[in-house]
């Protein structure tokens, strides 16, 4: 897996657990939903993405969008 795809499998999984945890558990969650979706779209301007950086140092090869 490279890292574009571990960046993308990341945020899907944090956008899935924090609808779940908003519709069970308390509507704050869905706040996680929304700062997923505006990191992914400041990201996709800048190219600047922290978890591809957490990816990175833990050995992730590089991809294509993130460097």
């Amino acid at each position: 897996m490279n890292l574009d795809r571990a960046v993308l499998a990341f945020a899907g999984l944090v956008v899935l657990v924090s609808l779940t945890l908003g519709h069970f558990i308390s509507p704050y969650w869905f706040l996680l939903t929304a700062f997923a979706g505006l990191n992914m779209l400041q990201a996709a301007f800048t190219g600047f993405c922290p978890a591809a950086m957490a990816f990175k140092l833990l050995g992730v090869k590089s991809g294509n969008a993130f460097r």
